[in-house]
């Protein structure tokens, strides 16, 4: 298993890369908000040679403008991979399913070079998910041993734990497997 973070404006801008294949960074969420050290993360994760991913935190409404907010904001180039992250926003609400689905569709038209990814709980994925559209793939959160999340769908990121900051990993065999499966 590969080990990676994900990052947002809470964190650090040299966040520590030691024994890190890869990063993702929140860079948007609905449509309106730009994570402040974007750019000064990505360019830790590139100097640092880590396989960079981006995501985007869904709100519910129009996500045709949340995906294109997303894409003007994010960093593009071949390799990178993006993500939607949908869970329930801090007002408790949630995009939809066929919201994620629309959002997810429409990334891939704007980057058609880029894999894009669904982030998003177990609850989420056993309660709330109806469609089992991922995309390209699984990222699941579930805080439990390091790759053996508890469900029984095929996943290639699992984020185990917050502590003392979202720790994941990939499953891939080597950080070059990660990079060719990224560039597609």
């Amino acid at each position: 298993m590969l080990k990676g973070i994900d990052v947002s404006a809470y964190q650090s801008a040299t966040y520590g890369t030691s024994g890190l294949s890869f990063v993702f960074i929140k860079a948007t969420e609905g449509r309106s908000y730009v994570n402040s050290r974007l750019s000064a993360q990505t360019k830790h994760g590139r100097d640092a040679g880590l396989v960079v991913g981006f995501y985007h935190f869904l709100w519910p409404g129009d996500v045709t403008a949340q995906a294109e907010y997303f894409v003007a904001h994010a960093p593009e180039k071949r390799g990178d991979i993006l993500a939607v992250d949908w869970e329930n926003t801090a007002e408790g609400t949630h995009a939809s399913n066929a919201e994620k689905d629309s959002f997810i569709r429409k990334v891939k038209q704007l980057r058609p070079n880029n894999r894009v990814v669904l982030y998003t709980n177990r609850h989420f994925w056993l309660t709330v998910d109806t469609t089992s559209y991922a995309g390209d793939g699984l990222w699941i959160a579930d805080y439990v041993k390091a790759g053996h999340p508890r469900i029984k769908a095929k996943w290639l990121f699992h984020q185990y734990t917050d502590e003392p900051h979202d720790t994941n990993v990939a499953d891939f065999s080597s950080a070059d497997a990660l990079r060719e499966w990224a560039r597609k």
